[in-house]
């Protein structure tokens, strides 16, 4: 049975909004993704009749705000295929998870004379944290560079990889691209080099990727709830449960203490020792509704249907006339491996115009450099306009992204 997302959307309600008097087309799903009803719904009745402070209360509701959160905890484990619960860490979102391994595991590892390698095409959060913990440690910072079809370059990553780097930072897919990168088959052999192995799968885990096979080879990996179907504000970093024994915290208070004297404090155990504070316990209870509604979905037959969906909408790409398309496929359909994730320029049009334009359309783009500005820097442009699809939307909104790019085209012109 071929999958078909009107049905779905009826339970996303954000998707029956009327913008200037039209019907949304909602296009920056690579910002952040629309939240079906069963999330707020989890989230209202955590508020309404549930809330309590987590681990602190033998109370009758800090047990169930307890065991709700932790619950989800265990959904992002098997979301993830891992066993270990104590491997899954929740932080305030992919950046703050990057940024956690940088100044926990980064610090306590890096030297002078190190390497990190990077890519052209990684989100400033999983390039910034990078480059400033080597220009404090004296690490060499090392970027990998891209080939023609955005893809990654392979004699340059060969060059990275000969330089046997202590880590290797990567998108699994790229945000401003849409590039679907072998992080699999790179990490093998960054592992034979000797490396660790982050991976920032923000963008690719919503399009139901498998991540089991992933895990059993790389170091760390972090991806938000936002993007997810999930609440803003949350994120998981998994890491492997040796390394983040031996990794010291960076924030301290609350939770992450098993025993605090005078003069000493013992930390908690795993996960606990990376989340200092109050956590974000709404936030938490509404991933885990997201996960059991991603659950209850075919993810062969989604993927399936994002694959044609991009596939369809790359074609009508390299038709338009007057638009220069920024990623994989710029030339041929064939071999593009990519999201749904479409950075183009209209001919003598702003980007920024080009997207208020959309706007009273009621289409919703993004325009500029995507937090990817050393990529555009390299490409010699200020930014980009970027349609991104997730699978609820349909082609026929992309028909209506199209005519309305035609629109602006004669209107500009």
């Amino acid at each position: 049975m071929t999958f078909s997302p009107h049905h779905l959307r009826e339970q996303f309600p954000i998707l029956q909004t009327q913008v200037y008097g039209k019907p949304l087309v909602y296009l920056d799903n690579a910002a952040t993704s629309q939240k079906p009803r069963c999330v707020l719904s989890a989230m209202n009745t955590f508020y309404e009749n549930q809330n309590a402070n987590v681990h602190r209360g033998v109370h009758w509701l800090s047990q169930v705000a307890s065991e709700a959160y932790e619950s989800t905890r265990a959904q992002v484990a098997k979301y993830l295929g891992t066993p270990k619960t104590q491997e899954v860490i929740f932080t305030r979102g992919t950046t703050d998870a990057i940024n956690l391994v940088a100044s926990s595991w980064g610090l306590a590892n890096l030297t002078q004379g190190d390497t990190v390698a990077v890519t052209r095409m990684d989100h400033h959060s999983n390039f910034v944290p990078w480059q400033q913990l080597c220009a404090k440690t004296g690490a060499t910072f090392r970027i990998i560079e891209l080939n023609e079809d955005f893809q990654l370059d392979e004699a340059s990553l060969e060059a990275a990889l000969a330089l046997r780097p202590k880590l290797l930072a990567l998108p699994w897919a790229s945000n401003t691209l849409g590039t679907i990168n072998p992080v699999l088959a790179i990490a093998k052999r960054a592992k034979a080099q000797g490396a660790f192995v982050l991976v920032d799968a923000a963008q690719a885990l919503p399009h139901l990727f498998e991540a089991k096979d992933l895990l059993d080879t790389i170091d760390f990996l972090a991806f938000s709830s936002h993007k997810l179907f999930g609440p803003t504000g949350l994120g998981v970093l998994w890491g492997r449960e040796a390394l983040l024994n031996r990794m010291p915290p960076i924030q301290f208070g609350g939770d992450m203490v098993l025993r605090v004297e005078d003069h000493h404090t013992q930390w908690n155990e795993l996960p606990w020792k990376f989340e200092a504070g109050t956590p974000a316990i709404a936030e938490v209870i509404g991933l885990g509704a997201a996960l059991k509604f991603l659950e209850s979905l075919d993810a062969h037959r989604i993927r399936e249907y994002e694959e044609n969906l991009t596939q369809r909408i790359l074609q009508r790409f390299l038709q338009e006339p007057g638009v220069q398309l920024i990623g994989p496929g710029k030339h041929s359909v064939q071999g593009a491996a990519r999201l749904g994730v479409f950075s183009f320029l209209v001919d003598g049009v702003h980007t920024h115009d080009i997207s208020q334009f959309l706007d009273q359309q009621g289409i919703a783009v993004r325009a500029g450099h995507h937090c990817t500005q050393p990529l555009m820097s390299k490409l010699g442009i200020a930014g980009t306009t970027r349609a991104s699809f997730a699978f609820y939307n349909t082609f026929e909104e992309a028909e209506v992204l199209f005519q309305s790019i035609q629109a602006a085209r004669r209107y500009f012109q």
